[in-house]
């Protein structure tokens, strides 16, 4: 019954773990078939993840020291800004800590490729997120050939090891690979430029990717398979059908949330006493 119990508190993450093979961007693997469903259990996830995250928040407040870090990957318009406004906006803000990982500056080449991913890292109690990541430091590079097998061989060690590191330390990470197919992308990246309140997000560049699309497959490939690991797993979420991408990666938070545990501190006062302190003082103004 308890094993029973957990794979049923696990099922979505069981569900979209990587596992070596993509799933087809369009599908729905698990959870529910329609938008309408989608959008409820959006709602009641959110609910339901709103109150972990406070008791995380507090726990942390109280001297805790775990956090959760979500991490989102995927190709252009595959939803990550879009998935931190519709998901982590069911949350407090003030326990969440949001990182957009752009081309490193000049400043950031002269150090370790993980200088500024580790001054970016949520506190204890919060919950962070990474909209891309120090994955993009591979992704990028080995695309356009300026870095060599041996190096991508080594930053995969060593992002193995800081994750391992980061896990030790309190904190749980939730990775999930956004998969989005290159129909329902140029979609979206039409409606951009159709669009004049939405082409400010649109760069040429995009373009240039498109072109370089089954080397992006091939690269997002080798690295779930080299960096999905027992203690930092990859979950892989269709995301072709937004309210479905919305949907998974509140359900892979909750999950991971729920199994944390988070409790409320006790309070270093006695409860009685200050309630009846608070009753003989009167308000004043």
């Amino acid at each position: 019954m308890a094993k029973k119990a957990k794979e049923n508190a696990n099922r979505v993450r069981a569900a979209l773990l990587a596992d070596g093979e993509l799933p087809d961007p369009g599908s729905l693997p698990v959870g529910p078939g329609k938008k309408g469903k989608g959008a409820k259990r959006l709602a009641s996830a959110g609910e339901r993840l709103a109150g972990l995250q406070e008791a995380l928040f507090a726990e942390g407040s109280g001297g805790g020291e775990r956090s959760v870090l979500l991490v989102l990957q995927g190709m252009d318009t595959s939803g990550k800004g879009g998935t931190v406004g519709h998901v982590l906006g069911l949350v407090n803000p003030m326990g969440v800590q949001y990182t957009g990982f752009k081309k490193p500056t000049a400043a950031e080449r002269r150090h370790d490729f993980l200088w500024r991913i580790r001054r970016r890292l949520p506190a204890p109690g919060h919950l962070g997120v990474f909209d891309r990541s120090h994955y993009e430091d591979i992704l990028v590079p080995r695309v356009t050939g300026e870095l060599a097998a041996a190096d991508r061989r080594r930053r995969y060690t060593e992002i193995n090891a800081f994750e391992r590191e980061l896990t030790e330390a309190g904190t749980t990470l939730v990775k999930v690979f956004l998969h989005i197919s290159p129909e329902e992308q140029l979609r979206r990246l039409t409606a951009r430029l159709d669009r004049p309140e939405k082409r400010w997000k649109f760069d040429p560049s995009d373009v240039e990717a498109r072109r370089l699309w089954p080397a992006y497959q091939a690269a997002y490939a080798d690295l779930l398979k080299r960096t999905s690991t027992a203690h930092a797993p990859w979950y892989v979420v269709p995301a072709d059908r937004k309210w479905y991408r919305n949907w998974a990666v509140a359900e892979l938070l909750t999950e991971t949330f729920a199994e944390l545990d988070p409790q409320f501190p006790e309070p270093g006062y006695d409860v009685a006493q200050q309630r009846a302190a608070l009753q003989h003082v009167g308000a004043s103004g």
